[in-house]
């Protein structure tokens, strides 16, 4: 079976006097029936490549499965009188959301079955359920095809009668007011941009909904949120470098929305609420990496932030909670999490012991303000993800619940972890990456490598715990995490330092990172591998070009790789509010800079390594045209044997297929690819 080859349409590209020539530039059309018939060639030829590896793709995703508890429930929780609880039954795919009454013994109450919701659908995902104050109804939002438009829906729990209140195009998101009557909800526009915030009067029709705020600026979304002190309701309005919070009482909707601090350029904040006053993570005068200030209520301009924990240059501060003696901080020193503890009555403070060489950890939910006790969670790469409860006062731990690992195999004593700092070009930058690998492997460079990483809106991959990696640990492949700038894994700089103008370093981390690994002898060329979604896949499309040699194969997932053409299109969800982290390209300065990485405009005639494509044929973030375009490229430009595969599943998003288990099957195709190319050296 010969691979498929898109048709040809010449079409010009011009701005700031530079034109390109984008002869797949119709493949934008989706509902043109040319289109689908290349995306389903494309399924097709990859069947047909990938055919020898069906057993061993059934073997892996049945090994993942396995390792799943399949009537698995989460920790319960206590919340105004009722514990929750999310749980599977055995042989379903979807969630059920529950609660019980005071205690844990007593009946549980179902509040949505997703699987009912689901039945027949080919996707169906349920974002948010949130329960009224008198807890008598629940909000439920979802979607059945993957772009992130959510309806919104509400049903009496006391009757279990599904409400006629039907409200379509949202975010997924319901706060209700105090009154058990009206919730706040988000609409998007044409680019699913959260713009519009209404409130709704259940009983009525969405047409009567009250517009509350709408957001014009259009690099800025919106965002409502009630305080864990359940008594203010905040609308946000954020861009990826300034932040602008609203109020009003949570027992008045019709009050006059107040604002905190009003929006300026590079002040970043967010907001929660402790008795007469507000707390507030900033990087107002010039905390790089934020501090923690406190303001009144009344007087809440950032000219009456009083500083609680003062910035420190050393340490990013990336989370808070308030308990009514104690302050929990969430930090990030040298790349690792840290949960710091201050006694208020004292001001005394010790932080939690870790002993992983790289690891996640994080404050859990916890919703009661009168407690000594904190929740909190942590997972490495050799530790499944466990919530622990710790005494405050005692300084005393307990385990409540450890994700478990079936199966009979696993034992976290057979695999090892580092955290090792790669050269970068510079002489200067060291590079944290992070790696596990199973104690039997020998680094040496016939050893298997797989590289990943992500790199952009400052989100830091953690080193953490995946019951499908051990699939390919298992199988003697070495996994590793490069922890390059674009992320803020040392601090907001290293976000600074990889993006605009300076997305390149994200891009040669990634590459020095590589290198070094083989350097060290952890594996070579010939089994090196990357593998990066979304941004990552821009990132591992750029790296590509840079260095085709450097992998002998490449996943991208959902990749976003047509930056330039993306970015000088208003139209495409997610473009106007991220000209804050890649430029604006009708900036001449940065539509150059731009077009010299990315991945689609600079796809050569040369070698490429073995490549797996993905994407989703209703991704909200990342279009399937994009991927589409970049295969067509490489397809009709690279002169090598190696393999080029295109997967798009037709009924998904960006997130991938919905259900339980229905995504392992992607990471089964994932890892066959990998398997299959490496045995092939």
């Amino acid at each position: 079976m010969k691979p498929p080859k898109a048709k040809k349409i010449e079409k010009i590209l011009e701005m700031h006097d530079d034109k390109r020539n984008d002869a797949y530039f119709w493949m934008n059309e989706r509902e043109n029936p040319d289109v689908i018939k290349y995306l389903e060639e494309e399924n097709a030829y990859a069947d047909f490549v990938m055919k020898d590896t069906e057993q061993l793709q059934e073997e892996l995703y049945e090994e993942m499965k396995a390792r799943y508890k399949k009537d698995d429930e989460s920790l319960p929780y206590f919340f105004n009188g009722y514990w929750y609880i999310v749980r599977y039954e055995e042989g379903k795919e979807y969630p059920i959301f529950c609660r019980k009454h005071q205690s844990l013994d007593h009946e549980e109450e179902i509040i949505i079955d997703v699987n009912i919701l689901a039945d027949g659908q080919d996707f169906f995902e349920v974002a948010n359920v949130a329960v009224s104050p008198d807890n008598n109804l629940a909000s439920f939002s979802s979607d059945n095809v993957g772009r992130r438009i959510y309806n919104l829906n509400f049903k009496d729990l006391k009757t279990g009668e599904i409400l006629p209140d039907t409200i379509e195009n949202t975010t997924g998101k319901a706060v209700w007011a105090n009154d058990n009557v009206h919730v706040f909800y988000i609409r998007k526009d044409e680019s699913l941009r959260a713009y519009k915030v209404y409130r709704h009067r259940l009983g009525t029709d969405s047409s009567e909904d009250v517009l509350i705020f709408h957001e014009e600026d259009e690099t800025f979304d919106v965002n409502v949120f009630k305080t864990k002190s359940m008594k203010y309701i905040f609308m946000a309005s954020s861009s990826t470098i300034s932040d602008e919070h609203h109020f009003i009482p949570a027992d008045n909707v019709f009050a006059d929305w107040k604002v905190i601090q009003p929006r300026i350029d590079d002040l970043e904040y967010s907001v929660e609420h402790y008795e007469d006053e507000f707390y507030i993570i900033t990087n107002a005068d010039d905390a790089t990496n934020f501090k923690l200030v406190k303001t009144k209520i009344d007087h809440c301009g950032m000219e009456n932030w009083v500083d609680v924990i003062p910035h420190r240059p050393e340490i990013l501060l990336e989370g808070f909670e308030i308990f009514r003696n104690y302050l929990v901080l969430e930090e990030r020193e040298e790349g690792l999490l840290q949960i710091k503890i201050i006694d208020e009555k004292n001001q005394e403070s010790h932080y939690l012991n870790f002993s992983d060489p790289t690891y996640t950890a994080y404050i859990g939910i916890n919703l009661e303000f009168d407690t000594e006790i904190l929740r909190y969670g942590y997972t490495s790469l050799t530790k499944p993800s466990t919530t622990y409860e710790y005494n405050m006062k005692d300084k005393t731990t307990k385990m409540l619940k450890q994700q478990e690992v079936l199966g009979g195999k696993f034992d976290p004593e057979n695999y090892i972890s580092e955290r090792i700092w790669a050269n970068s070009r510079d002489g200067e930058t060291k590079i944290p990456t992070s790696l596990v690998y199973h104690k039997d492997t020998k680094k040496s460079a016939e050893t298997p490598l797989l590289l990943y990483g992500y790199g952009s809106y400052g989100h830091t991959v953690d080193a953490s715990f995946s019951n499908v990696r051990l699939s390919i640990l298992d199988r003697g492949f070495i996994y590793a995490i490069a922890h390059i700038r674009g992320g803020e894994y040392l601090g907001r700089e290293w976000y600074e330092d990889g993006k605009m103008l300076f997305k390149k370093n994200t891009f040669f981390d990634f590459i020095d990172a590589g290198k070094f690994l083989i350097e060290e002898n952890y594996t070579s060329p010939k089994h090196l591998y990357a593998m990066g979604g979304s941004a990552g896949g821009l990132l591992v499309g750029a790296v590509m070009n840079y260095e085709p040699t450097l992998f002998n194969g490449v996943v991208a997932q959902v990749p976003f790789v047509d930056v330039v053409t993306t970015m000088l299109d208003e139209t495409i969800p997610l473009t106007t509010g991220e000209y804050d982290e890649w430029g604006n390209p009708n900036d001449e300065e940065y539509y150059h800079y731009m077009k010299e990485y990315s991945p689609y405009d600079n796809v050569e005639t040369k070698h490429y390594p073995n490549i797996l494509i993905t994407t989703g044929f209703h991704d909200s973030q990342v279009q399937y045209w994009e991927p589409a375009k970049w295969t067509a490229k490489l397809r009709e430009l690279k002169t090598d044997d190696n393999i080029l595969i295109f997967k798009t599943d037709m009924s998904s998003g960006h997130g991938g297929a919905s259900g339980r288990f229905e995504s392992l099957k992607e990471d089964a195709l994932e890892y066959a690819f990998l398997l299959m190319i490496d045995k092939r050296q």
